[in-house]
């Protein structure tokens, strides 16, 4: 029996590198490589139990990020701009791995990647956690690395972390403070991106090369809103709030967040039907809410 071939997972124990992991540990098409900073941090033992391979590297040291690509297959790459805040970090983490693949000559990487918006805006716009991952999707095209880039809407989960509803003064409502207006907003669980992300694999020759935006639906944060009003039991409404009063909330990325929102209201291409096509079992929001019914009446 032919050994399974190695996905090297980049980012395996964050919130998409997981999901990328779980899913292809449950599937066992694949031999999985489960790339962490610390394998001793629980996330990696969980790993390892499962059935992956789990090894120590940095993406800011070449020697042991190459160890951990040597002999694989393919890899999933999600580079983080939140822990520098650095659109050039982030660029040169993705290139420095595009050079190691292709080093290691892997036949399939699957980039988790968004738009270079500065590039695509003229210069009018910058959002630089798209900026770096599109100037790095950029580089892997360039010295041609097979690559498909995954380009993941905002996550349901946002609505439980990052963007979490706030509670009125009087507290009797509470406001999604989301810059969109009326615009739809796509959104995926996390989750879900796992066996979207398979599916590409299993399909080399139809999705290497192109750039595959990643979305459940399309709902407007009103939308949103009612659904976790209807889950709950709470009121949930739309602040209305402007990009331009939310980039002075004061805490850090503000500014940074505000544009990304002014870019999403552009509604770039997120591809409701292929994303379906790759999982058929996507979660919608309204069944994302109702699995998480009990956090959104604790918050």
């Amino acid at each position: 029996m032919a050994a399974r071939k190695i996905i090297t997972i980049i980012g395996a124990t964050g919130a998409q590198g997981g999901s990328v992991a779980s899913t292809l540990l449950k599937d066992s098409s694949f031999s999985v490589r489960a790339v962490t900073r610390d394998v001793s941090k629980p996330a990696a033992e969980k790993l390892r139990k499962a059935g992956a391979e789990v090894v120590a590297a940095d993406i800011y040291d070449e020697k042991s990020l190459s160890a951990a690509l040597n002999g694989a297959y393919g890899a999933f790459v999600v580079t983080n701009f939140f822990e520098h805040y650095s659109k050039e970090k982030e660029a040169a983490e993705g290139k420095r791995i595009a050079d190691l693949c292709k080093k290691h000559g892997l036949k399939h990487v699957v980039f988790s990647g968004l738009e270079n918006v500065h590039k695509l805006t003229g210069g009018k716009l910058q959002v630089q956690h798209f900026d770096g991952k599109g100037e790095a999707e950029e580089y892997f095209r360039e010295i041609h690395v097979p690559m498909t880039s995954v380009r993941v809407a905002f996550y349901f989960d946002n609505f439980l972390t990052i963007c979490k509803p706030q509670k009125s003064k009087d507290g009797k409502t509470y406001q999604l403070v989301i810059p969109m207006g009326n615009v739809p907003m796509d959104g995926i669980s996390v989750a879900d991106l796992g066996r979207v992300v398979l599916s590409i694999f299993e399909n080399p020759s139809e999705y290497i090369g192109k750039d595959i935006g990643v979305s459940t639906e399309k709902l407007t944060i009103k939308q949103y809103a009612e659904i976790m009003s209807k889950v709950s039991g709470k009121t949930f409404v739309d602040s209305q709030i402007t990009p331009e009063a939310y980039e002075k909330l004061g805490f850090r990325g503000a500014e940074e967040l505000a544009n990304m929102f002014r870019y999403l209201q552009t509604v770039p291409d997120r591809d409701v039907k292929l994303t379906h096509k790759l999982n058929p079992n996507t979660t919608n929001f309204l069944q994302f809410a109702e699995s998480k019914k009990k956090d959104f009446q604790d918050l």
